[in-house]
C-alpha cells in the first residue's frame, strides 16, 4: 500500500509542459528527496497534490484517511502565543478539548476522553515546546504573540506547525531557507525520526544525504526514482549515463555502417533489394537519446593581493546598536588565509559581527587595526532587496565599476555564470539564483583580501553551491561565513568560532560534534579564538604549495580560449570562397600552416590542463 501514487501526470503552464506522463509511487515512511533544474517544476508538483493546481492529465491519489501536512505560504500572525498556535495546528485535538468543555452527554465524554489518550493530547503542549525549541524558539518566546515576530521568524512557527501535525505525508519546500545552522541541523535529527512519509524539495546536500532513502529526480518532465540519499543517486546517474553514451555511440556506428551500404549500391539493381532491407534495418534502430548534460556551474574569484598580517584585529572590543550592547570581550585576529564559519544561533550577533568585520558597524569601545590597503567583499543576503529591479545585471556592475570598460563588467559576471545574455536581462525578469550571482560579482570587483559571506546559498541550487564550495577553496584571501547549509560549512571552513551569550569563543570540535552539542551538550571552547601556530602555519604552506598549480592552469585556460578562438577565425576565412578567387596564395599557405600548429599544441595543452586538475583535485 502507498501513501501517495502519482500515475501519468501531465502538467502544462502558460503552454510549458513541466509534467509530461510523470509517476511517482511513496510507500509509508519513506522520504523522497526531490530534485531538479529551478524552473523544473518541483514547488509546482507539490502544489499538484495539494490540489492547488489542476493537471492536464494522470492521477493523484491519496490512501485513504491519510493526512496531509505542508507548510503554508502565508506566515501565521495574530494574538495567540507561538504555543497556543502550534497547539491550534492539530484540529482534531482543539475541536475535542472544546467539545469536552462543553459538558457533552456521558457516553459522548467517554469517547472524547478515550480519543484524547489514543491522540496524546496531554503531551502536545510538551511535543509542542520542544519543537520550537529546537527552531530557535526559547520558553520566553513560546510565550509571546505571533504578530510580534518577524516574517522569517513567522515561517519558523508556520513550519512548527507542520512538524507538529506528524502527518502520514509531509511536504516540505526548501524548509531550511528560513532557518540558521543550528536549525536546520535540528530538522535534519527531527527528520530522521519521523515516522511518516515526506516528499522534501531542497538544495541542502546534507539535508538530502542524510534525511531521505530516495532521490526522485525531475528531468525534462519525467520523474525518475532513485534508491538511497543523493550520494548514491549522482554515483548511479552517472553510470546511467555512461552506459548511455556508450549505447548511442553504438546505435550510431551501425547507423552510419547501414547508410553507406544504403548509399553506394542503392542505384545497383543486384543490391537493390538488400539495400532496401538495410533502410528496413535503418528504420528499426532506437533512437538516439542525447545525453544532456546541463552546463556546469563555475565561480571564479579573483586573485587578491597578498597583505601583510593580520589584517584585521580587533582588542577589547564592545559592539551593539545605540545603548544595546551585542558583543563584548573581543579579542579577534584576521589573516588573510584564515576560513572562518561563525556558529551560533540567529539573533546571537554572528551578522552583527560579519557588519563589523566588513566596516558598516563601528566599535562601541576597543581597539581596531585594518591593515592599509585591505579590501572587503561582504555578501548579505538582504542586499538583494537593494537592487534596482529596473536594471541589469550588467549595469548593476557599470555603476559599480564607472571607470571599467564594458567588456571588463561582462567578463565580471561572466566569472559567476552570468553570461551575455543574462547580464542584459532585467532583474524582474532573474531568478533569486541568478541575483545571488550578481550579489557575488559585485562584492568581489575589487580582488578584495577578505571576503565575508552571510547566507550566501538561499537561492543556490546544488550545481551552484557547489561551484562556491570549490572556488572559496581556490580564492587566496580570507573567508567569514554564516550559513544554514552544513555542507557547504564542511568544505570551506577550517576554524569555527561560537557567537553566543554576549561572547565569541573559538569551537575546537567540528560539526558533528556540534552536532551532538545542540543535542545538550557543552560546546568545547578556548578563551580566544585564534588558530595554533602550527595549524596557521600548515594552512598557509597548502595553500603555497597549490598556488603555482592554479596559477598554472590559469595561464593555460586562457591561452586554449586564445588557441580556439584563432583556429575558429582561421577556419571561417579558409571557408570563404572568395579567399580563393583572389590572388593570395601566400596567406592561404600561411594561414594552413598556422591552422595545423595550433592543431597540433592544442591537444598538448588540454593534456597539460588535465593532469594540473587532476593534481589539484588529489590535492
Amino acid at each position: 500500500m502507498t501513501v501517495l501514487a502519482i500515475r501519468d501526470l501531465t502538467l502544462r503552464i502558460a503552454g510549458r509542459t513541466l509534467l509530461d506522463a510523470a509517476s511517482l509511487a511513496v510507500d509509508p515512511g519513506r522520504k523522497v528527496g526531490l530534485i531538479g533544474r529551478n524552473g523544473a517544476g518541483k514547488s509546482t508538483l507539490l502544489r499538484t497534490i495539494l490540489g492547488e493546481i489542476q493537471a492536464d492529465g494522470g492521477e493523484i491519489r491519496l490512501a485513504a484517511r491519510a493526512r496531509l501536512g505542508h507548510v503554508a505560504q502565508e506566515a501565521p500572525a495574530g494574538e495567540a502565543s507561538l504555543l497556543e498556535c502550534v497547539l491550534a495546528a492539530d484540529t482534531e485535538r482543539a475541536a475535542l478539548l472544546a467539545e469536552a468543555a462543553g459538558e457533552p452527554a456521558a457516553h459522548r465524554a467517554a469517547e472524547i476522553h478515550d480519543r484524547l489518550r489514543a491522540i496524546q493530547a496531554d503531551s502536545a503542549p510538551a511535543r509542542a515546546a520542544t519543537i520550537l525549541a529546537g527552531l530557535g524558539f526559547d520558553a520566553a518566546a513560546q510565550a509571546r504573540p505571533t504578530q510580534e515576530f518577524s516574517g522569517g521568524w513567522r515561517m519558523r512557527v508556520a513550519l512548527a506547525r507542520v512538524l507538529f501535525m506528524a502527518p502520514d505525508l509531509l511536504l516540505l519546500d526548501e524548509p531550511t531557507n528560513h532557518l540558521d545552522l543550528e536549525a536546520t541541523m535540528w530538522l535534519e535529527g527531527w527528520l530522521q525520526r519521523f515516522g511518516g512519509a515526506a516528499i522534501i524539495v531542497s538544495h541542502d546536500r546534507g539535508l538530502l544525504e542524510r534525511c531521505v532513502d530516495a532521490i526522485a529526480h525531475l528531468d525534462r518532465g519525467k520523474l525518475t526514482l532513485y534508491p538511497g540519499a543523493f550520494g548514491d543517486f549522482v554515483r548511479i546517474r552517472a553510470e546511467r549515463q555512461a552506459q548511455q553514451t556508450a549505447q548511442n555511440e553504438k546505435v550510431a556506428a551501425e547507423r552510419d555502417r547501414i547508410q553507406a551500404f544504403v548509399d553506394r549500391f542503392r542505384a545497383k539493381a543486384t543490391k537493390a533489394r538488400q539495400a532496401q532491407s538495410r533502410l528496413k534495418a535503418l528504420a528499426r534502430l532506437p533512437p538516439l537519446d542525447a545525453v544532456v548534460e546541463d552546463t556546469a556551474s563555475r565561480f571564479v574569484f579573483p586573485t587578491p593581493t597578498a597583505l601583510s598580517p593580520p589584517i584585521l584585529s580587533v582588542s577589547d572590543g564592545v559592539l551593539g546598536y545605540d545603548k544595546r550592547v551585542v558583543l563584548r570581550g573581543l579579542d579577534l585576529r584576521l589573516d588573510q588565509d584564515d576560513r572562518i564559519a561563525l556558529l551560533g544561533a540567529n539573533g546571537n550577533g554572528k551578522s552583527t559581527l560579519a557588519k563589523f568585520f566588513a566596516g558598516r558597524l563601528a566599535l562601541q569601545t576597543g581597539r581596531e587595526f585594518r591593515t592599509p590597503k585591505l579590501k572587503i567583499g561582504y555578501f548579505a543576503q538582504h542586499q538583494a532587496e537593494e537592487l534596482d529591479m529596473a536594471g541589469t545585471p550588467l549595469s548593476h556592475m557599470q555603476a559599480a565599476m564607472p571607470r571599467a570598460k564594458v567588456t571588463d563588467c561582462r567578463a565580471q559576471l561572466a566569472r559567476f555564470g552570468l553570461d551575455a545574455e543574462r547580464a542584459e536581462t532585467l532583474l524582474t525578469a532573474c531568478s533569486g539564483g541568478e541575483k545571488a550571482r550578481l550579489l557575488l560579482a559585485l562584492c568581489t570587483r575589487e580582488a578584495p583580501q577578505l571576503l565575508i559571506l552571510d547566507e550566501p546559498t538561499n537561492h543556490l541550487d546544488i550545481d551552484a553551491r557547489d561551484a562556491l564550495a570549490k572556488a572559496l577553496a581556490d580564492y587566496q584571501g580570507a573567508v567569514v561565513l554564516i550559513s544554514h547549509d552544513p555542507h557547504l560549512v564542511e568544505l570551506v571552513a577550517d576554524r569555527l568560532w561560537l557567537v553566543g551569550e554576549g561572547k565569541v569563543t573559538a569551537y575546537d570540535g567540528d560539526l558533528d560534534e556540534y552536532r551532538a552539542l545542540l543535542g545538550g551538550r557543552r560546546p568545547r571552547e578556548t578563551a580566544a579564538p585564534t588558530a595554533k601556530p602550527s595549524e596557521r602555519r600548515d594552512r598557509a604552506e597548502s595553500r603555497a604549495s597549490l598556488a603555482p598549480l592554479r596559477e598554472r592552469l590559469r595561464k593555460l585556460e586562457a591561452e586554449i580560449a586564445k588557441l580556439e578562438a584563432e583556429a575558429k577565425t582561421i577556419d571561417s576565412a579558409l571557408a570563404d570562397p572568395r579567399l580563393y578567387s583572389s590572388n593570395k596564395t601566400d596567406l592561404i599557405t600561411r594561414a594552413t600552416a598556422r591552422r595545423g600548429e595550433i592543431g597540433h599544441r592544442l591537444p598538448r595543452l588540454e593534456a597539460e590542463w588535465l593532469e594540473l586538475q587532476e593534481k589539484l583535485e588529489a590535492a
